[in-house]
């Protein structure tokens, strides 16, 4: 996408690549050429080892400070490659003149290493405001030890108490949405399903102050590691818009860096999008998913579509 300065991001990634761990390598060989065809700037995959190992792309997250450096999840590479090869992928872009933006998933985690007894209750699925069972307990993968990396970097152990809720109940085997007893779902959250807090997997909870602390010391690790210029930021719409003031914030003033960051509020409903940014005060741009879903129906129009309408109804629109 360009703006009036005439900046290019390439997403330089999909999501059905082969888990061979080649993608950083390809990376490196490229950068030159997509300087030479114009790319400013390049949005890299999640990094960090996930749930699924070297076969997941990356948003089942498991360890964020595992970069493809520790044997966890029956791996060392992530699918796209170890860290030592992440790390010389943005030197590469750098070097040629190409800003890089880092992944990062915040809403859940995934792929815990051991299980907990929770009380909870269920609810429901199409209206996260209401209860639906009473409380009971269940047996929730809700702690992360992270035993390949020994606490290299951190200390940090998770537990239930630093999560929402879940999806799994390990000891009924069933699936529904546990919410912790005394927990309550984010406010700043899209109003899909009555609240959108949650997700997937184990929702982290953003009002904790342990959790916000923790991801605040690891995103300054990060940013110390790889030299990243910004982020893309995962799934925002279900993560409340009062978090990532403060978290780009913080940043920005921690690391004296511009950080350029552009949030996914997957969401054709314009009004929640400039909802979002205005409770964010502007912290970050959003995808443009009106003009996106705009794009294809014109592409898939067999030439019947008005082009003259093509920017009406969004973000480009109202917050050029």
């Amino acid at each position: 996408m360009k703006n009036s300065i005439n900046q290019t991001m390439m997403q330089y990634f999909e999501w059905y690549l082969k888990p061979d761990a080649t993608l950083w390598n390809k990376v490196i060989t490229n950068a030159s050429y997509l300087e030479s065809i114009g790319i400013t700037s390049v949005w890299l995959p999640p990094a960090y080892k996930a749930a699924g190992g070297i076969y997941d792309t990356g948003y089942g997250v498991y360890d964020l400070y595992d970069l493809g450096e520790f044997n966890q999840k029956e791996t060392i590479p992530t699918k796209y490659g170890t860290k030592e090869e992440y790390l010389n992928a943005i030197k590469a872009l750098k070097g040629n003149s190409i800003k890089v933006l880092a992944d990062i998933v915040f809403n859940q985690k995934m792929g815990a290493d051991e299980t907990e007894d929770v009380l909870a209750v269920e609810d429901d699925p199409h209206n996260r405001n209401t209860t639906i069972s009473e409380p009971k307990l269940i047996t929730a993968w809700t702690k992360y030890t992270f035993p390949g990396r020994e606490n290299k970097y951190s200390d940090f152990i998770w537990n239930w108490t630093h999560f929402h809720g879940v999806d799994w109940d390990e000891k009924e085997k069933k699936n529904a949405i546990y919410k912790f007893y005394g927990k309550t779902w984010d406010k700043q959250v899209d109003s899909e399903n009555g609240n959108y807090d949650y997700l997937m997997g184990c929702d982290v909870d953003l009002n904790n102050v342990d959790v916000v602390n923790e991801l605040k010391k690891w995103a300054i690790w990060y940013l110390t590691t790889t030299h990243v210029d910004g982020f893309r930021l995962d799934a925002v719409k279900h993560i409340r818009a009062d978090f990532y003031l403060d978290f780009l914030t913080y940043l920005r003033e921690e690391k004296s860096q511009e950080l350029f960051a552009v949030g996914e509020y997957w969401s054709s409903n314009l009004e929640s999008l400039l909802n979002y940014l205005d409770q964010t005060k502007n912290v970050m741009s959003l995808f443009d998913v009106p003009l996106h879903n705009n794009l294809f129906n014109a592409a898939n129009s067999n030439g019947n579509y008005d082009m003259r309408t093509i920017f009406n109804n969004t973000l480009v629109k109202s917050r050029p």
